[in-house]
């Protein structure tokens, strides 16, 4: 395919914003990238780090972004809260790929709505799982030796030092603020759970047991209808992390469990932890990175209009070799755990 135009970065300044900048220069170091964010000085920053990179100021309050007329992108990627939807709706008056991270299960209603309302305008990827879709995706690499998958269960510990910068901690209080219920899929119903069902003991990698609770996360729905599941949860805590009290930097650690039967119908269970030493950030920015590089088709094929989700497009292998070289690992539970 042709060389395309930008892709526009909106929080492109923003921690994931710039992690995703870097990871597209390194995976591909001819694609244009223009960084976008209210601080010209800073966004100059980053694309001047970045190379055959160009940056921008924007404001989410103008539905053109406050782009000039005669801006081209190829892409439009939502690294912050899009509360207004003028990023979404200028990428589908353009049609252009757009991709979102900070919506969560109980604010996509308006990106589901304004997708299917112009349908063929643009692809929509609805990325607002957890680390962008990266544990979705681990763990359906994780499930590939099952035949039927009876459980899942995801347990998370984000350390309290790696809640991201202001973008993140907010966009945590407005999920927090949306629902303190879970969603969990319970003998094939899901169900809103709350105290003390919701409740839950979330093991570190190090078999530390830290307070959590289910949430209600888009990888409850993605994992269950992409396996067919009739069990499904996540439980979250905050915390400190096992890497946090070896006196390292703060880590993410991810349990995924499952439990079905092989092609023989013999029960067997895994249980594996996603780790990755340096927190959640190199995670969450391959999992834009992953649906920036498909959106533009730059690995696969060209991705049809409508509303996508990252299982739905990303090839769970390829995006573990890409987590996987970013520092990501996999490692057994401590035993007794």
């Amino acid at each position: 395919m042709g060389q395309p135009e930008s892709v526009l970065i909106l929080g492109g300044t923003g921690q994931a914003g710039r992690d995703t900048a870097a990871l597209l220069r390194r995976w591909h170091p001819e694609l244009p990238l223009t960084v976008a964010g209210r601080d010209m000085e800073r966004a100059q920053r980053v694309a001047d780090g970045l190379g055959a990179a160009t940056a921008t100021t924007i404001d989410l309050r103008r539905g053109d972004l406050g782009l000039l007329p005669e801006s081209r992108h190829s892409a439009v990627v939502a690294a912050l809260w899009d509360d207004h939807l003028h990023g979404l709706r200028y990428a589908q008056r353009h049609g252009l790929p757009y991709l979102s991270i900070s919506s969560g299960l109980a604010d996509i209603a308006p990106e589901v709505v304004a997708g299917a309302q112009r349908a063929n305008a643009a692809p929509i990827l609805v990325a607002s799982h957890y680390c962008a879709g990266t544990v979705a995706l681990a763990t359906l690499h994780q499930a590939r030796r099952f035949d039927r998958i009876d459980t899942i269960r995801i347990s998370a510990v984000l350390d309290e030092l790696d809640t991201g910068g202001p973008a993140g901690v907010a966009d945590l209080q407005r999920w927090s603020t949306a629902t303190t219920a879970g969603l969990v899929r319970r003998d094939g119903v899901f169900t809103w759970v709350s105290d003390p069902d919701a409740q839950a003991d979330v093991r570190s990698a190090d078999g530390t047991g830290l307070p959590g609770r289910s949430i209600a996360v888009l990888d409850v729905p993605s994992l269950a209808l992409a396996t067919d599941a009739p069990n499904v949860r996540f439980d979250f805590a905050v915390g400190e992390s096992a890497g946090r009290r070896r006196g390292e930097p703060a880590s993410l650690e991810v349990r995924i469990d499952l439990e079905g039967a092989d092609r023989e119908g013999t029960p067997i269970s895994t249980s594996r932890y996603l780790v990755h030493p340096a927190g959640q950030r190199p995670l969450t920015a391959t999992g834009i990175a992953l649906g920036v590089e498909r959106l533009l088709g730059l690995r696969g094929e060209a991705v049809t209009p409508g509303i996508h989700t990252p299982e739905a497009l990303l090839d769970p292998a390829y995006a573990v070799e890409r987590m996987t070289e970013t520092g990501a690992v996999f490692i057994d539970p401590p035993v007794g755990n």
